[in-house]
């Protein structure tokens, strides 16, 4: 009973990161493109 209470929240903790994880790779890949296209529309007010 205490070990399948242990297994469950490991589970639980295991989802909650992965989750975590993707949305912060999505925030920073959206950092990154925004940051690419503000470079960009730089160079073509330069050019």
């Amino acid at each position: 009973m205490f070990r399948q209470s242990i297994r469950r929240r490991r589970r639980w903790l295991e989802g909650q990161t992965r989750r975590n994880f993707r949305i912060y790779t999505a925030r920073k890949l959206g950092a990154y493109k925004r940051r690419r296209s503000i470079l960009f529309i730089h160079n073509a007010e330069w050019v």
